[in-house]
């Protein structure tokens, strides 16, 4: 089955609803939360060293709220979140920054990483039936069809707006397949410091060991940003796309900040960047937004608001952001791809857990269930991948209403 949205659809009421919800977030609930002390706290689970040090500081493997010299972020009800400045990396406030959860589609921007400058916007590939076999069961779709012609401009327009496994797929196959776009991705992965992933598909549909986490998506989302092609794709709201026989029909982003879209007002300054939404995953988000110079990157995992609730959480920690950047002082930092000068800033070197445990089991905070090393990325990703096609055959996701339903 298709899905019709990123995320169920909206159960929320009128725009003026939204902002009065939104400013809850912001001033009333704030209390819930309480701020961690400057003493040493007990440790996420997440990227940490074998001295014990986390990518990006060792505040970032704390459990708790981490900010200092601001005013308390709102209470939100994600089960990880951080606010970043998009230049400087500066880690404004977090959350369990480096807890691994299911990513859903917010590991398209890793794909996009890590594929977008291997090919022309302007080559052209004519689908074959080969190229969408593989796609998984109850996939958001943009509608790619064998025997029609399109330029890669366009896949990645299905990709970034549409959240299409289809347009993921076809650019995996161009890009030598599934299993060798997996194993790439986890080497970028590795290259960017985001530890706390490990990659079994390109789509971020749901699988075993399919992991992420805040600080990673947020990692992801600075680096795709650098590039002017990634940057316009993820800020595109429209664009035409084939339907055959020389026909268009018109796709939307189905990012709701960007849009304004099923009553959530759009957000000002939005850039971008990725939603996404799987029943292990519940509502994921990557967002990214400018204001009197100043880029703030958000990522919110999992909130407990169904809905438009991904959307306004991130809203709401976006205007904390911008209203106390000047005063907070940094918890950690986004670090450098290692490939560009980066210091590396800790490994991921726990234990795998117990055979059988599933993504969403790794959800509730234990370490990464295996981990591809970059020299043995390859197989390691072909054997996934083998997997991977076979756990698909007429396997969907749930939704929380019971139906089929991905992005």
């Amino acid at each position: 089955m298709r899905a019709s949205s990123t995320h169920p659809p909206s159960t929320t009421g009128p725009r003026t609803a939204q902002v009065s919800r939104r400013a809850a977030l912001g001033l009333g609930l704030g209390a819930a939360l309480p701020l961690v002390a400057a003493a040493p706290a007990p440790a996420a689970t997440g990227a940490a060293g074998s001295a014990g040090t986390a990518v990006g500081g060792e505040r970032l493997a704390r459990d708790g709220v981490q900010v200092r010299g601001a005013s308390r972020p709102p209470a939100v009800t994600a089960r990880a979140w951080l606010v970043a400045d998009g230049k400087s990396g500066e880690v404004l406030a977090s959350y369990r920054a480096h807890r691994r959860l299911a990513p859903a589609s917010t590991l398209k921007m890793l794909f996009a990483d890590t594929v977008l400058t291997r090919f022309e916007r302007t080559a052209k590939h004519k689908v074959t039936a080969a190229d969408l076999a593989d796609i998984p069961a109850g996939s958001s779709l943009v509608g790619i069809q064998s025997g029609i012609t399109y330029t890669v401009e366009q896949l990645w327009q299905g990709v970034f707006l549409r959240s299409g496994n289809d347009a993921v797929h076809v650019l995996s196959h161009m890009n030598g397949g599934v299993a060798r776009t997996v194993a790439q991705m986890q080497a970028r992965a590795r290259d960017l410091q985001a530890l706390d992933t490990h990659v079994v598909s390109p789509d971020g549909f749901d699988h075993p060991g399919q992991l992420s986490s805040a600080y990673d998506l947020t990692l992801f989302a600075r680096h795709g940003l650098r590039n002017a092609d990634f940057r316009a794709y993820c800020s595109t709201k429209t664009a035409d796309f084939p339907a055959g026989g020389g026909k268009t029909f018109q796709i939307q982003n189905t990012d709701r900040l960007l849009t304004g879209a099923w009553g959530m007002p759009a957000f000002e300054g939005l850039i971008g960047v990725k939603n996404g939404y799987t029943s292990d995953a519940g509502n994921t988000f990557t967002g990214a937004a400018t204001r009197d110079g100043r880029t703030l990157l958000v990522t919110v995992l999992n909130p407990g608001l169904a809905g438009n609730g991904v959307y306004e959480e991130t809203a709401a920690l976006l205007d904390w952001g911008f209203r106390e950047a000047v005063r907070a002082k940094p918890v950690g930092t986004l670090v450098e791809p290692v490939s560009e000068g980066g210091a590396t800033g800790g490994d991921s070197n726990a234990p795998a857990p117990k055979a059988g445990r599933t993504a969403a089991a790794g959800a509730t905070g234990g370490p990464s269930p295996w981990r591809l090393a970059e020299g043995a990325a390859g197989t390691a990703a072909l054997l996934g991948a083998g997997v991977y096609a076979l756990r698909n055959r007429g396997r969907g996701e749930a939704t929380r209403a019971g139906g089929r339903h991905r992005r």
